[in-house]
């Protein structure tokens, strides 16, 4: 649950930003696919962020876990983190995919 939730976030924020956010070429002279990857290869820090909720809270978290010796809430965000990071880059993987970039 802890790892799901993240990936899946980040990897909706990534697939949709870069998918809709393309879109924009069909009324613009533009490649799709190119406005596409360049979006992905962009939000792909987004992703993560959205995925953890924020900077904030989570450096309070990491600050406890380390300082005030809370070692389960450390390890539990460092798998939300990871699940983010994961579910972004996922989804970069899949828009390079489909743009048919090597």
């Amino acid at each position: 649950m802890e790892l799901v939730e993240p990936f899946f976030a980040a990897l909706g924020v990534v697939l949709g930003g870069a998918l809709i956010g393309s879109l924009a070429t069909l009324f613009n002279k533009g490649s799709p696919l190119a406005t596409m990857l360049l979006l992905a290869r962009n939000m792909k820090m987004w992703g993560i962020l959205v995925a953890i909720g924020g900077t904030m809270p989570t450096l309070r978290i990491i600050e406890s876990g380390l300082f005030d010796g809370q070692l389960g809430l450390l390890l539990r965000q460092m798998v939300v983190i990871l699940g983010s990071f994961a579910g972004a880059n996922v989804a970069y993987w899949l828009v390079v995919t489909i743009a048919g970039v090597k």
